[in-house]
Parts: C-alpha cells; sequence; structure tokens
C-alpha cells in the first residue's frame, strides 16, 4: 500500500536522490532476519514467526508518522544526509523484517497442512491472497495520500496489521511437538541457517527478484511521466493479471511439474519488461504491464512449491528462508542498481527495463535447455503415483 508513495515521501524528507534505498533496505532487513526466521519456524512453531512480523507491520506504520512529525526537529545533517533521512532508512530496514519473518512462518503453515499431491495449488492460493492486498493496497495508499495526506495512509497501513494480528492469533500451531523461543535460536552461529537443497529453486527466483526490485523503484515515476493521477493504480493492472495466473497455474504445477511452467513464466517475463521499455503511453504500458503480472502469477506459485518439494525432511521452513534469500538479494539488487542508474531521469527507465528482460530471457533458455536434467519431485511424485 505504501510503497507507490514512499518515494514522495522520501523527497519530502529532502532527498529524493536515495530512492533506490527504499526497497534496498527493506530488502537488507528482510534477508538479514531469514537467517533466524526458517530455523525458528522449523522448531518453535510457525505461529511465533507469524506473529513477529505482523506485529512488525504493525509498528512501523506509526514509525513513518512519527518521522514526518520529527522532520522539522532533525533537520541536522550526518555525512551530507539529514538525521531524518537516516532515521527513515533505519526504519525501512527494520520494517523489512516483517518480510523476513511472516512469508516463512505462513509458507511453512501451509505446507504442514496441504497433501503433497495439491501443494502447488494451495500455495497458488496463497498468492492469490497476498495479491488481492498487492492489488487493492497501491491504488487505496495512493487514494489516501492525495486526498488526506501521508499521515492517514500509514496509520491504514498500520490498522491493517492490527487485523493482520488478530486473524494470526486464531490460526493453531501446525508444526508437531513445537517448543517456545530460546536465546539460542537468535544466535546464527548455532545451528543451520541455510537449506542449500533449494538452490535450483532460488537460482530460478534471482531474476524475477531482479526484475521486481527494479519494477518497484522506477515504475511510480514511469507511470507519472505517462500521465497516471493516482500511481498505485498501474500496480493493480498487475496484481490483477498475477491473480488471474495464480488461480490455475499452481494446480497446473502439480500436474505437468514446476520446471515446465518456470519455462512459459520466464518467458513471459522477457516479453513484459521488454513491453514496458517500449511502452510510450498508456495503453502499452497496461498491456506490458498484463504479460509482467502474468509472468509472476505463474512463476512464484512454481517457486515456492518447487522449493517445499526440493527441502529435506523437517527443513522446509529452513528452505523457504532459504530461497526467500534469493528473493531479498535479487529484489534489493535490482532496486539499488535501477536507483542508481535512474536517479531522477525519466529517460534512463526504459534501458532498466530491458536489462530485467534480458535477465528473463538468460532464465528462459538455461531452464529450457537443462528441463531434463533439473530435479523436479511433483514429477517424479506423479510417475510413481500413476
Amino acid at each position: 500500500m505504501i510503497m507507490p508513495e514512499l518515494p514522495g515521501f522520501l523527497t519530502k524528507l529532502g532527498r529524493p536522490d536515495l530512492i533506490g534505498w527504499i526497497v534496498g533496505l527493506f530488502t537488507i532487513g528482510a534477508f538479514s532476519s531469514r537467517f533466524i526466521s526458517g530455523r525458528i519456524a522449523d522448531s518453535a512453531g510457525r505461529r511465533p514467526v507469524m506473529l513477529f512480523g505482523t506485529w512488525v507491520t504493525m509498528i512501523a506504520g506509526l514509525g513513518y508518522i512519527l518521522i514526518g512529525w520529527l522532520q522539522p526537529e532533525l533537520s541536522s545533517a550526518w555525512r551530507g544526509v539529514p538525521m531524518v533521512v537516516w532515521l527513515f532508512l533505519l526504519l525501512r530496514f527494520l520494517h523489512g523484517m516483517s518480510t523476513g519473518f511472516r512469508p516463512t512462518g505462513t509458507t511453512a503453515f501451509l505446507t504442514d497442512t496441504t497433501p503433497l499431491n495439491r501443494r502447488g495449488e494451495a500455495l497458488g492460493y496463497l498468492g492469490v491472497a497476498g495479491n488481492a492486498g498487492m492489488a487493492g493496497g497501491p491504488a487505496l495508499g495512493s487514494w489516501l495520500t492525495v486526498e488526506f495526506g501521508y499521515d492517514a495512509m500509514f496509520l491504514t497501513s498500520s490498522a491493517l496489521g492490527v487485523l493482520a494480528l488478530i486473524l494470526t492469533l486464531r490460526l493453531p500451531e501446525s508444526l508437531p511437538n513445537s517448543r517456545k523461543v530460546r536465546l539460542q535460536d537468535l544466535n546464527v552461529f548455532s545451528g543451520p541457517v541455510l537449506d542449500w537443497s533449494s538452490w535450483p529453486a532460488s537460482m530460478a527466483l534471482l531474476p524475477v527478484a531482479f526484475a521486481f526490485g527494479a519494477f518497484l523503484t522506477i515504475t511510480p515515476d514511469f507511470v507519472d511521466s505517462l500521465g497516471y493521477v493516482y500511481k498505485g493504480s498501474f500496480n493493480t493492472i498487475i496484481v490483477i493479471a498475477s491473480i488471474s495466473m495464480r488461480l490455475f497455474a499452481g494446480k497446473a504445477s502439480d500436474r505437468l511439474g514446476r520446471v515446465p511452467l518456470l519455462i512459459i513464466g520466464s518467458a513471459l517475463l522477457a516479453v513484459g519488461m521488454f513491453g514496458l521499455a517500449l511502452a510510450q503511453n498508456q495503453l502499452t504500458a497496461a498491456l506490458a504491464g498484463v504479460v509482467y503480472g502474468m509472468s509472476i502469477g505463474i512463476n512464484m506459485p512454481a517457486i515456492f512449491a518447487w522449493t517445499a518439494d526440493l527441502a529435506k525432511p523437517g527443513k522446509i521452513a529452513l528452505a523457504l528462508g532459504t530461497m526467500l534469500m534469493a528473493l531479498e538479494v535479487g529484489i534489493g539488487a535490482g532496486a539499488v542498481f535501477s536507483g542508481h542508474r535512474f536517479a531522477g531521469d525519466v529517460n534512463a527507465i526504459p534501458s532498466l527495463y530491458a536489462i530485467s528482460g534480458a535477465f528473463g530471457l538468460v532464465m528462459f533458455v538455461i531452464l529450457l535447455a537443462a528441463r531434463n536434467r533439473l530435479v523436479d519431485p511433483s514429477r517424479i511424485s506423479k510417475s510413481v503415483n500413476e
């Protein structure tokens, strides 16, 4: 909800040139927290991980309001950057912990309660739920900001965090023999923090994540240059297209296998990004956005399900956390790279979309060439059942 308007908020704080760090620091916070979130979810349970991530979301919205209030008092600078901007960047890092915890616990919870032969379908529906929020969120955030100001948007964000917390408290614990969180769980040097069995899915995720990081960073200014009044409405187009694909893409990955779906998804990613690079008006941008949204709707359920398929017994959350680290690396790299290259120059945007499209094309070629050599447990399971 707040993403499309954060570049404007940072401009109001006085440093629009740091736009790339809006997404970059958020993803670094998420990446760092995944060193412990997966391990906690596999030992202390899924609920504590989900609840902590939700608490962070709820508190962060109030933090942005506080930063706005403190701007006049924090006008002094350190290393040329106003203190209020440093505080904003710190909050972006801490806010990223919500993504470092919540999706890990939620996805593990779902895999616990879903049969293997319907895992892709279930994860597709989970994506529909998340995308439904992402569809309405940007449009709602932009409307609130335009009509009532930033504080109204941030306060609504916290209110949604409260609602999510109430709903999460009603969920049962799905991990057998769960225990309380221990201080030792926070020690990254004690016990495993990664599960390398998920590396094929993680590598396939990197181009998807890079494109998403670039998209989040430069698209608000791109759609503004095309004449969109409510910048979040363009994000809604992409998310609706993603939802439409998720409704059946997950089930298709259960039937056809994860890799074949990813081949299709990577091709659509390339086409969508190249289309955005060539777009000259709202119509062509919307059409390219629909194709890009379709690629997300295909790629994400297949990658999540593939990761769960590849995970070692009892280490699903750890494998998911490892894969999601790749997500944060890709998003962060895409955001920081595109933000640095963009630096307020709208003319640089087409080349950044094109670079993202090229990465999608590379993924398509690799998956197509290696499709018969990549381990795809969903296909093995289907053959055994037949």
